[in-house]
């Protein structure tokens, strides 16, 4: 008798973030060439969530989709297949390039616009794919957008995930603030950094503890989740991450890398984007606990930030013949226990 095929597993993370491929532009303040160049990277807040979710995930267990156009670089396909091609569905249309961005860097200011059409994707995209109904969604957009998303959510029958929102930075400006008001409700987490939240409340001067502490209570105040018992995660650099809900109350959880240890930090692009990917991996891995996550995803962006575009994958063979991963030549697993014992 035949054997019944079992089916894969349902993806625990799906995100809704773009392939980008990443160009660069350095200028000085008066706007000459300075002379630094860097090659095409890796890019898009997509990729970056979902390698954050992948240092602590098996690639089978999570996915986005990648726009694959004509020009795709066989250097990028073995650097993203290098974390393991199950994660990654990838659409091919020949007829198209694959969606590319410039970084304009004049003095201190930095600028960014597509050099290409953008390919939005929606909940409809994973349709009859490998990536349906994953048991959580990451969407990095404005807040209008984010209700359209969720009305798509809706729309499917027996899916209720786990819904994180990443505001997008260039519409977290108080104009937003009323359509943000209007999603909440269906917003499992909400998750802005320090300057995009006060920015959304009108808020002036530079982030604070204090600041930051008021924004998550306003924003819980508005009714996150449903019957109000979602997160608010403010992401905050150097400070850490506050997280508050209405049930628990707030905690500061620290950044990996301390003042001391700034040399290992070398391009924080991509931090954030991680940091939401780890989240997710920790609410599988803590049970749901979203306190308890937020220590996975405080570890993802550790590894980002240690170099320009994504990290290294490796793996060695244990004495008991189990495949250890190393990423940058460490585990998340060492960091963690390391910044379990600093807040104790």
């Amino acid at each position: 008798m035949a054997s019944t095929p079992v089916a894969p597993p349902r993806r625990h993370f799906v995100t809704l973030g773009m392939f980008i491929i990443d160009m660069f532009s350095f200028l000085d303040a008066q706007g000459a060439p300075t002379g630094k160049t860097l090659p095409p990277q890796i890019g898009g807040g997509g990729t970056y969530a979902n390698i954050g979710a992948r240092i602590w995930l098996a690639p089978d267990r999570l996915g986005m989709i990648v726009d694959r156009g004509h020009d795709f670089p066989e250097d990028v396909q073995r650097k993203l297949d290098s974390f393991g091609t199950e994660m990654w569905m990838y659409r091919d249309d020949p007829s198209r390039g694959t969606t590319r961005a410039l970084n304009e860097y004049k003095g201190e200011y930095r600028g960014f616009r597509y050099l290409t059409p953008r390919v939005r994707l929606t909940p409809r995209d994973l349709i009859d794919t490998p990536l349906e109904q994953p048991a959580t969604i990451h969407f990095i957009c404005s807040p209008a957008r984010a209700q359209a998303i969720v009305s798509e959510i809706k729309e499917s029958s027996g899916w209720s995930p786990t819904t994180i929102f990443e505001p997008i930075p260039d519409r977290c400006v108080p104009e937003e603030l009323p359509a943000l008001r209007e999603v909440l409700a269906s917003i499992s987490i909400l998750s802005p950094n320090a300057d995009e939240a006060l920015s959304l409340l009108s808020t002036p001067g530079e982030p604070t503890k204090a600041t930051i502490e008021e924004a998550a209570r306003r924003f819980v105040d508005m009714g996150v989740g449903p019957d109000g018992k979602g997160a608010v995660i403010i992401r905050s650099g150097a400070m850490g991450a506050y997280i508050l809900t209405r049930e628990r109350g707030g905690r500061w959880v620290p950044a990996f890398w301390r003042p001391e240890d700034a040399a290992k930090i070398v391009d924080v692009t991509g931090a954030g984007n991680s940091f939401l990917g780890g989240l997710s991996a920790g609410l599988l891995l803590a049970n749901g606990d979203v306190y308890e996550a937020t220590l996975y995803a405080t570890i993802s962006p550790s590894f980002i930030i240690e170099q320009e575009g994504l990290p290294t994958l490796t793996r060695n063979i244990g004495d008991d013949g189990a495949i250890i991963e190393l990423w940058n030549g460490d585990t998340p697993q060492r960091r963690l226990e390391d910044l379990r014992a600093r807040i104790k």
